[in-house]
């Protein structure tokens, strides 16, 4: 039989009714030449459980939490379609969200990298419509909170979210597969840097819609998330930030720690929202030690892996800056959203 057009790989830890309601929206999908891999990340067989082996899917079993990332390398070890598609398992994609997204493919060879247009579950709000970065490495969605009729142009962005993104597989036979020392969190912005100094673009497909529960797994303020979003946010920055913009990396964190402690006071923002869920306020300054410890022990690796990236790069260090300024986010507004 030949290869399906797509495989959609869906990582899981729940294995809950969120990821059934996913298979339900892909059951719905007007292009039928796809694949399905769940990756259970539970250790406990709870994908099986669930009853989703009986939709005629793939499961993967490792026999631990291994993580986002390494979820949806070991999919696209043992498959061969040319797109490999990453989905979370709290999101439900339209019935058009395929189809769409690979038109956009075949039309744009030159782009490795696709973005779906996330929506808040039951609303017409986003979540992202690709992302944006901040001079310190942090990551956003573009478009967080902006009702989607502001965002319905095709159009070239930095990087997709992982929650629902089309990845060309030559593409990532070329840069190799999402870094899986991050484990959670911002393994698709290193993946989508690591593209663009290779030469691939990004484009933003507002025809392939997705529902998404956001942060059904981890929480949208858990302590896990917070360590990993700033541990992860300096493994971007040593890995692929250019030698001339990094002198402005501490400056645009201390700033960006100020709007966070200025936005919990004010209870906006996901400071706020971690102090809602029962956290100490001075949890968040023992988080972002523990990060920074963990990145100084991994520093020797990351130096290795930036060299790397540098080895292979088509763009100039120049072209890039340029490049994270086209697409950036001040750190007052990644505080407060």
């Amino acid at each position: 039989m030949p290869e399906p057009a797509a495989t959609v790989v869906i990582p899981t830890l729940s294995a809950d009714h969120r990821l059934l309601e996913c298979l339900d929206a892909l059951d719905k999908q007007t292009h039928r030449d796809f694949e399905v891999v769940i990756v259970d990340n539970s250790g406990a067989g709870r994908v099986r459980s669930s009853g989703a082996e009986q939709r005629g899917v793939k499961i993967i079993e490792p026999a631990r939490n291994v993580g986002f990332g390494s979820a949806i390398n070991l999919a696209f070890r043992q498959t061969q379609t040319p797109f490999l598609i990453a989905l979370n398992d709290d999101a439900a994609p339209r019935p058009g969200w395929l189809a769409s997204l690979l038109a956009a493919a075949d039309a744009h060879p030159d782009a490795g990298m696709f973005a779906s247009q996330v929506r808040f579950f039951g609303e017409e709000h986003l979540d992202s419509a690709g992302m944006v970065i901040a001079r310190d490495g942090s990551s956003k969605q573009r478009g967080h909170l902006f009702p989607a009729t502001e965002f319905d142009r095709e159009e070239e962005v930095l990087f997709p979210s992982a929650s629902a993104a089309l990845y060309r597989r030559s593409m990532l036979d070329a840069i190799g597969l999402f870094d899986e020392d991050f484990f959670l969190y911002c393994e698709d912005t290193d993946l989508g840097l690591r593209a663009r100094w290779a030469g691939w673009n990004c484009l933003y497909v507002p025809a392939a819609v997705v529902d998404h529960h956001y942060s059904h797994s981890a929480g949208r303020a858990s302590r896990l998330k917070a360590y990993y979003v700033e541990r992860n946010r300096l493994f971007v920055v040593a890995k692929n930030f250019p030698a001339r913009t990094l002198w402005a990396v501490p400056l645009a964190t201390l700033a960006r720690y100020w709007w966070h402690f200025r936005s919990m006071a004010l209870g906006r923002g996901t400071a706020a929202q971690f102090r809602r869920e029962g956290n100490p306020p001075w949890g968040l300054p023992l988080i972002a030690i523990r990060a920074h410890l963990s990145f100084m022990r991994h520093s020797g690796l990351l130096w290795r892996k930036r060299r790397e990236i540098r080895g292979s790069a088509k763009l100039s260090a120049e072209a890039f800056v340029q490049l994270l300024r086209a697409h950036s986010i001040r750190t007052r507004r990644v505080a407060e959203l």
